[in-house]
């Protein structure tokens, strides 16, 4: 299942659902195939501040500390992409950025000599240059 939104700057993406996510979304949407997915008390759809007001209850509710805002979840989830090996071209589009240089500064191992690129290449030459058995 897929996700169709409108984000920063009013660009479309479409973008793959985890399970879980899909299933809060379901939830959220109830009956509804159309129009904003979180809606209000009242039944208009959300908007940057009524978000942030839910936002600041859910992270009570968590047991979060206060003053944990959506962009940090945000971050914490580009890097974590990162740190789990995910190829950075992947992590920019995942995250919408225009450029890899954005998505390159929440690479907190890109100083780590053990995932440096020399290895790789020099794998896949050996790799080539081995007899086939």
């Amino acid at each position: 299942m897929y996700l169709r939104l409108t984000g920063k700057g009013n660009k479309d993406a479409t973008m793959p659902r985890p399970e879980p996510v899909l299933r809060a979304l379901l939830a959220a949407a109830r009956d509804r195939t159309t129009g904003s997915v979180v809606l209000t008390k009242s039944g208009k759809a959300q908007n940057r501040r009524s978000a942030d007001g839910r936002c600041k209850i859910l992270v009570k509710r968590a047991g979060l500390p206060a003053g944990t805002h959506p962009h940090p979840m945000r971050h914490a989830t580009i890097t974590a992409a990162l740190d789990a090996g995910a190829p950075l071209r992947d992590v920019q589009i995942f995250a919408r950025h225009s450029d890899p240089r954005i998505t390159t500064r929440y690479d907190r191992g890109r100083q780590n000599l053990d995932r440096h690129a020399a290895h790789l290449v020099s794998a896949y030459i050996a790799e080539g240059s081995m007899p086939a058995s």
